[in-house]
């Protein structure tokens, strides 16, 4: 496995929610359940893969995503909990960077073949390694 591309997003990592069709007037309209938040956070992870790409093309091949992402810990949570088991849904942050990136660091998503995921307490940021299987 080769090594395309990795960086460090800091910032609240957010989530992509569902997409959402409906016609109105005889017409399909697309909405997204996401916000200002989002947007944000994208543009955050698409300028650290953009700087990290360091002007090489997009890989179009079959490739791993590696995401650690760091939330920060919510002063309702106990001492015992140490890991965040609650919302965020991981699924949903990691098709925030998924999309995100793509175009940037591979040509399309379906080129996504492996995702590894873990979410943790701490300085909030998302670890992105992408590499080419």
């Amino acid at each position: 496995m080769s090594h395309v591309v990795s960086f460090c997003a800091w910032g609240v990592p957010s989530t992509q929610g569902s997409a959402k069709a409906f016609v109105r007037g005889g017409r399909a309209y697309v909405t997204h359940d996401s916000g200002d938040k989002l947007r944000s956070w994208r543009s955050v992870v698409a300028a650290e893969a953009h700087t990290a790409m360091n002007g090489r093309s997009p890989l179009d091949a079959p490739v791993e995503i590696t995401v650690e992402f760091y939330l920060p810990r919510p002063k309702s949570a106990p001492k015992s909990r140490t890991l965040p088991d609650r919302k965020p849904d991981l699924d949903k942050l990691a098709r925030a960077i998924g999309d995100a990136i793509e175009g940037i660091v591979y040509t399309q998503d379906s080129r996504i073949c492996r995702w590894m995921l873990s979410k943790h307490y701490g300085d909030p940021r998302a670890h992105v390694s992408v590499s080419a299987l």
